[in-house]
């Protein structure tokens, strides 16, 4: 994962990356897509930025918290 330390921690911080995401604010070529998931080895949630081929671009981890209250946020976009 991209930042171990940086764990996003609330809806606001989770706000925040996206629309960094979208404005180009991180840096990142090609972004085609957001997402939110599990890691299979230990069950921590992230959000992922990822290619036209899928390739996980970007990640940070986030609570369960946000897991759970946040998806409609990844999934619609940030209004």
């Amino acid at each position: 994962m991209n930042d171990e330390q940086n764990i996003i921690d609330n809806l606001d911080d989770l706000r925040r990356f996206l629309v960094s995401v979208e404005t180009g604010g991180l840096g990142l070529q090609g972004v085609e897509g957001v997402g939110m998931a599990t890691n299979n080895a230990d069950g921590r949630h992230f959000v992922a930025v990822f290619d036209a081929n899928h390739k996980l671009l970007h990640a940070r981890w986030v609570t369960d918290e946000v897991y759970e209250n946040g998806k409609e946020m990844v999934r619609d976009g940030v209004r």
